[in-house]
């Protein structure tokens, strides 16, 4: 479980020396995913911490109507639609680009978020230009092709993210158990990133009994609820079998949806009496996390799952299995429940004894957010920044005849 002490473990005073970071990515906000909203935090973090930040993404579908955050510098490129992810792309392969341009214009690292074409070309121009390089695990794709029917393509994409990450000079997991599974898998220089929580937006104090009203829930009916994609890999199917078990023995119990997907339309036939709110943002968010009682959350897929500290820093009593995100910050019965992964009979069974332990649910919402309340954005924007920092460093005592031959033609502009 992660502790006050391991994020100041972690963490670190902030750089005195500001870097220019180059940051290639294939997501970014307003994009509604883990790895968007996680990004945009730590771009935020750094460029209030004075850092230089160069953003290199695909352009998105609603271009014109984005807002760069300021000191932002973005370099847009073309991108093809992920299957099954219409919102998101693959940004192209780019290096002779991105080699002329990290020439002329020299960044002290470059930081690969995403392991897409794009991704791959951003560290073969890193190495080109013997750039120190970094990057972030954060979707486990290999586990992804067995819902998408690619299950053959398993060991290829096993192979193809090992040899790309172990190019870099760092790779940047969430929890400590990923760090110790990648490392079995083959993986280097992996290191510890923890995500972190907003505790002004999400908190128990966002409840709303208007909202609830909406959901025809009086203010003793129980609310679960299920935010994330609505895919096949978020194993949603388990999350309503869990509120049907419920519902036999209390009636009165609303299952509320927020999300949108591939699956919502039929989630909605095999459900209709759920509520399905579609994408929330914000303090709408906020409010709607807020306003249920237990939250099911029953992937297998997660590198982390922010989902999990939204919903506990939210003050609702969560049930999930015991990986990733819940694995480091739950103790089982006291601001949480798990179950071991993959036993699906065991967290039906679990949602259904939970659901009718009224004490119990406000025992473990009372205790939810207060045991979170150190996972605080500054720690973790310390700890990235410090991160790069010491690749730089490193990367600059290995190779000083080359970073002082270099040096002068950072300025130059190429033939």
């Amino acid at each position: 479980m992660i502790t006050p002490e391991d994020i100041l473990v972690e963490s670190f005073s902030t750089p005195s020396r500001n870097l220019r970071i180059a940051i290639v990515t294939e997501t970014f906000p307003p994009e509604v995913n883990g790895v968007a909203m996680t990004l945009g935090r730590l771009v935020n973090g750094l460029l209030q911490r004075g850092h230089s930040v160069q953003l290199v993404r695909p352009r998105q579908p609603l271009e014109g109507k984005l807002t760069t955050p300021e000191g932002l510098d973005e370099v847009l490129c073309r991108g093809i639609q992920i299957p099954a992810y219409k919102d998101l792309r693959f940004g192209l392969p780019l290096k002779n680009r991105l080699s002329k341009m990290w020439l002329n214009n020299r960044p002290d690292i470059v930081h690969v978020v995403t392991e897409g074409p794009l991704g791959w070309s951003a560290v073969a121009a890193a190495r080109k230009l013997h750039l120190p390089v970094t990057s972030s695990f954060h979707t486990n794709f290999h586990s992804y092709s067995n819902h998408y029917g690619l299950g053959l393509l398993k060991t290829p994409i096993e192979s193809y993210l090992r040899k790309l990450h172990n190019k870099t000079d760092a790779t940047l997991v969430p929890t400590r158990a990923l760090v110790h599974e990648l490392q079995q898998r083959g993986f280097k220089n992996v290191s510890l990133l923890s995500r972190g929580i907003d505790t002004s937006l999400f908190s128990p104090t966002k409840r709303s009994l208007v909202l609830r009203a909406k959901w025809r829930a009086a203010p003793d009916d129980l609310v679960l609820m299920f935010v994330s994609r609505l895919a096949k890999e978020k194993n949603v199917g388990l999350a309503i079998a869990a509120y049907r078990a419920i519902k036999e023995k209390l009636p009165q119990t609303r299952m509320v949806f927020v999300g949108d997907g591939p699956m919502r339309k039929q989630l909605e036939e095999t459900c209709p009496d759920a509520i399905f709110t579609g994408v929330k943002k914000g303090e709408e968010l906020a409010a709607h996390y807020a306003s249920a009682d237990i939250f099911l959350f029953p992937s297998l897929t997660e590198t982390f799952g922010n989902v999990i500290t939204e919903a506990m820093a939210s003050g609702l009593a969560v049930l999930s299995y015991d990986k990733a995100a819940a694995k480091e910050l739950i103790e089982h019965g006291k601001n949480g429940m798990v179950v071991p992964p993959g036993d699906e009979l065991k967290f039906v069974n679990t949602a259904a004894s939970l659901a009718l332990d009224t004490p119990g649910i406000q025992r473990i919402r009372q205790a939810a957010a207060p045991s979170i309340a150190h996972l605080g954005w500054d720690a973790i924007h310390n700890s990235f920044a410090q991160t790069l920092l010491r690749t730089v460093e490193h990367h600059e005592m290995a190779n000083p005849g080359f970073i002082k031959v270099m040096q002068p033609a950072i300025s130059q502009p190429s033939a």
